[in-house]
């Protein structure tokens, strides 16, 4: 098991009752944000409407647990919020054992444990499915570069996305290391990058009888990469939004997905003991729009909600 983690939590969203004048208006979410200002005497500021309607809320760089507890109880205290929460960093989940011959995919194939995925290629192999694989996007690879679509990043702090901007078109993985312990908030621990993304893009879709590499589970599928974590994992107002855009919504600012995927893997985690409302409305939606939505659980050796 692998601990999580305790980082600062630095903004909350807040979702507005659907007739308050805050759910469709920018303008007037900054003049509440501004409001609980005043009221809590905390630095807070609108930072931009997410896919699903919420207002993202920054808090400052030195909000404490105390000055969130507070700013939350001023949201939650005004009839017109349905409801505000953190905004949490959640992280990649570990998918790889330490067993020294665990490459051999013995997954794919034992009968007391595996998948029985050979009986499953006589059915299916993928054709005519995109994939989108929410996690830290894509290394270029030959054993996948064949089955990739376009993605997005939907990383939109410059800093924790390594690529010099906020969100765009590219979904390159350009590395989730920790150069220090705790540099991304109380335990956490250095770290080389895991390529994490690229991981479970192979798992689901390399190209197999190629005679190189490992066999994907559906091989004929397509492979849209889209990038949420970056340094110190990624924050659930961009895992919202890239549910959102992943199956077909609309996020402002980003360009509509061309190739809408019908299954989103969603392979991270974080130390939420539910699930968060803004995960569960992006869910609700992607489902609508004919989407199948796969979590990871268990990895961590805790419940999943």
């Amino acid at each position: 098991m692998r601990a999580l983690p305790s980082a600062p939590v630095e903004k909350v969203i807040v979702t507005y009752k659907s007739q308050a004048a805050e759910a469709g208006s920018n303008t007037a979410a900054k003049s509440d944000t501004a409001e609980k200002a005043a009221k809590t005497g905390e630095k807070l500021s609108f930072e931009r409407r997410l896919a699903g309607g919420g207002a993202l809320v920054d808090l400052g760089d030195s909000a404490s647990k105390q000055d969130v507890t507070e700013v939350m109880a001023a949201f939650r205290a005004d009839p017109s919020v349905a409801s505000v929460e953190p905004d949490i960093r959640a992280y990649a989940m570990a998918v790889t054992p330490n067993d020294t011959d665990y490459a051999k995919q013995w997954d794919l194939f034992e009968p007391t444990g595996g998948m029985n995925v050979p009986a499953a290629w006589d059915k299916t192999t993928g054709s005519g499915v995109t994939v989108a694989v929410i996690d830290t996007g894509y290394a270029a690879h030959s054993d996948l570069a064949t089955n990739i679509v376009s993605g997005y990043d939907f990383i939109s702090a410059s800093a924790d996305a390594r690529d010099g901007n906020g969100r765009d078109a590219d979904a390159k993985d350009e590395g989730d290391w920790n150069a220090t312990d705790n540099e991304c908030g109380t335990g956490s621990k250095a770290s080389n990058s895991s390529w994490h993304g690229t991981h479970v893009a192979g798992t689901i879709g390399a190209v197999t009888n190629n005679t190189k590499g490992i066999a994907g589970i559906a091989y004929n599928a397509k492979i849209q990469p889209v990038r949420v974590l970056g340094k110190c994992g990624g924050s659930s107002a961009d895992i919202a939004d890239a549910i959102t855009w992943a199956s077909g919504g609309s996020v402002p600012g980003a360009p509509a997905n061309a190739t809408p995927a019908k299954v989103i893997n969603l392979s991270l985690g974080g130390a939420s003991a539910t699930c968060p409302s803004v995960y569960q409305n992006a869910i609700n939606g992607a489902v609508s729009r004919g989407t199948t939505v796969v979590v990871a659980a268990g990895n961590s050796n805790a419940n999943a909600s």
